[in-house]
């Protein structure tokens, strides 16, 4: 796990030597820090936690390869993208899905955040990355068939761009696959714009490569933002943001439950209880810098949605939203209606089961803990009896990458 090192392993394979933007090494190292000293990986870990860097590695330096053979990739102008902010289970995937149904926005597909920049192939070659995120989703689901349930997806199927900004070893993907305290406290204290400034980088290497309109706003989404809003808006000053908001009890305990799930793979010594803690101080920062970021943004600027009527009436709360974004939601909604629709006619919904017991928290000690949150967003508490979440495809906003390529 020598970062040197692998970034020698890293050049020999691909006969490049630029990396890019430096600052990665700096949360990379972290990382591989945290890793040897903290995640008591077993040997499953190990493997994997040594491919995914090598992956990292190799894809930085195809990117700079790619950009510098073709320097209109970084001059392409990016539209204001529309970016949904919120934690994790408050619905952002299920909003993001039903925007991505629209055409008049561009969206990255699963196996464009899991291999974020290809290979660069002489003489025209195949795009390999569909049939390795397909690879790397079967592998991944035969080991562990629970991911299946939590965040059911396919290479084509709309995604977040968290695997943009795990390019610069970047985010909270990391503190939910492996227990690493000590890098999450350090990027806590960061400043998160240079991996943001790469992401918007390989968005536009995303555009070029699909010859997309550069006028078509990006769908953004990933729990992410909201640690690091202050860095987004830096890159991209003129987003329009969508907050979601869901009773904390229901998110701390499914994020527990999912960080769970990927740790248990790659160790042997997952404590669930430091799981439980963890979480809910990951949640309660997530919040409190949410919430100082959006004080100051321009009302006309962000738009706010809870899960609760978003179950209620997703149709209503689309053309809200269509208001906020001052587009005519009409051309959308056959499509967007045809997604749900063949949600639930594929059989789409799973029950997630989980108990914040399992933790060491209890649903009343969690929403004490959020009560200013509960009180000025006005979100609901949900019914005590809850203990199986159920959803369509969009059934949650993390997934396990297995590292390929």
């Amino acid at each position: 796990m020598d970062g040197e090192a692998m970034e020698t392993r890293a050049e020999q394979q691909t006969g490049l030597a630029d990396f890019g933007d430096p600052w990665f090494r700096r949360p990379l190292r972290r990382l591989l820090q945290s890793l040897a000293e903290e995640a008591q990986l077993n040997p499953v870990g190990r493997i994997v936690a040594r491919a995914y860097v090598l992956k990292l590695l190799k894809e930085r330096l195809w990117a700079q390869q790619w950009f510098g053979e073709n320097a209109e990739i970084r001059r392409r102008p990016l539209a204001p993208p529309v970016v949904v902010v919120g934690p994790m289970r408050s619905g952002t995937t299920r909003l993001h899905r039903l925007l991505a149904a629209d055409s008049r926005f561009a969206h990255l597909r699963m196996f464009e955040t899991m291999c974020p920049v290809p290979r660069p192939a002489r003489g025209g070659g195949r795009d390999r990355r569909p049939w390795l995120a397909a690879m790397s989703l079967g592998l991944l689901h035969r080991v562990n068939p629970a991911t299946a349930v939590v965040h059911p997806t396919g290479p084509m199927a709309p995604e977040e761009e968290l695997g943009l900004l795990v390019a610069s070893a970047w985010g909270m993907k990391h503190e939910a696959q492996w227990r690493v305290p000590a890098y999450a406290r350090w990027c806590e204290a960061d400043d998160a714009t240079p991996a943001y400034a790469h992401m918007a980088d390989l968005l536009r290497l995303t555009g070029w490569m699909r010859q997309e309109d550069p006028g078509k706003p990006w769908l953004l989404k990933t729990p992410q933002h909201m640690l690091d809003l202050p860095a987004l808006l830096r890159v991209f000053p003129d987003a329009r943001i969508i907050f979601t908001h869901r009773d904390p009890a229901a998110v701390v305990g499914s994020s527990c439950s999912l960080a769970w799930n990927q740790m248990s793979l790659q160790s042997d010594h997952v404590d669930p209880r430091w799981i439980g803690r963890e979480w809910l101080r990951k949640t309660r920062l997530k919040i409190d810098r949410m919430t100082a970021a959006r004080a100051g943004l321009p009302a006309g600027r962000m738009i706010d949605v809870h899960f609760d009527e978003m179950d209620r009436d997703w149709h209503g709360v689309m053309r809200r939203i269509y208001r906020f974004l001052d587009l005519d939601m009409a051309p959308a909604e056959p499509a967007m209606g045809a997604y749900m629709a063949r949600a639930e006619r594929d059989r789409r919904y799973r029950s997630h089961s989980y108990r914040l017991g399992s933790f060491g928290l209890e649903a009343e000690d969690v929403r004490e803990s959020f009560r200013d949150y509960l009180r000025d967003f006005a979100i609901p508490v949900e019914a005590a009896s809850r203990k199986r979440e159920s959803g369509p495809l969009w059934a949650d906003d993390r997934t396990a990458v297995v590292a390929s390529g």
